[in-house]
């Protein structure tokens, strides 16, 4: 089933493996960052189209699924916002926009993104999937990473809150644990000598275009991805 490949939280880490995966699937892919001009090399390549909002606003987010002639098949969403330190030195401000990306913009894109697929036809007895991205600390909080936990922790209920509500209407809901550092342009060490030590961007991608693909009557609510040589 392809059509609409949504992305929220465009960069040039896994959400840039995510759009060219989905580009070659077959998938119109548009990529949602605040700031969109650094998006121009991955848009050359794979032919999205880019939207700049802030995915905690909400009249934007609504917005955003209005313009879409079709409501599209699959929804991202990406961003997070890490604050590490003790916790009696937290600043709180700080600490509620940790969670504001993290967990209340991931309601707002599940909350938009449900109610535009529920509208769409059919494909195969599917309307759509919807994914978070996720992590080890949505599972267990580490020290000085108090407000990427209580946000990460949030974002799993809601995406198993969602799935319950909405697999029996077609539409797929899971939340992707990603459970190990995602090599990139600061950490580019995907181990090339076979040792695999990181995550490979572009091996997590195809995991996700694979948990689209997946037949209904064995639907995964989440899923974790770990290196194998990880420790922690």
């Amino acid at each position: 089933m392809t059509g609409g490949a949504l992305i929220v939280g465009a960069g040039t880490g896994l959400s840039a493996s995510l759009a060219r995966a989905f580009a070659a699937g077959g998938y119109a892919v548009t990529l949602v960052a605040r700031n969109t001009d650094k998006l121009a090399p991955l848009v050359a390549e794979t032919g999205a189209e880019t939207v700049a909002i802030d995915a905690t606003d909400a009249d934007a987010v609504e917005a955003l699924f209005a313009g879409f002639d079709t409501p599209p098949r699959v929804a991202v969403y990406n961003p997070s916002y890490r604050l590490r330190g003790p916790v009696a030195e937290l600043d709180p401000g700080e600490v509620r926009r940790a969670i504001e990306v993290t967990a209340y913009g991931a309601f707002l894109l599940g909350r938009a993104a449900a109610g535009a697929m529920l509208s769409a036809d059919p494909v195969d007895g599917r309307r759509g999937t919807i994914l978070f991205t996720g992590a080890s600390a949505g599972v267990k909080g580490y020290p000085h990473s108090a407000p990427f936990a209580m946000g990460k922790f949030a974002q799993r209920g809601l995406a198993q809150s969602m799935a319950r509500e909405l697999h029996p209407q077609g539409i797929h809901v899971a939340w992707v644990n990603i459970d190990g550092g995602i090599a990139n342009d600061a950490r580019p060490d995907r181990g090339d000598d076979g040792s695999d030590r990181m995550l490979d961007p572009d091996a997590v991608a195809a995991e996700y275009l694979r948990l689209v693909n997946q037949h209904r009557s064995a639907w995964s609510n989440e899923l974790t991805l770990r290196p194998w040589q990880e420790t922690f």
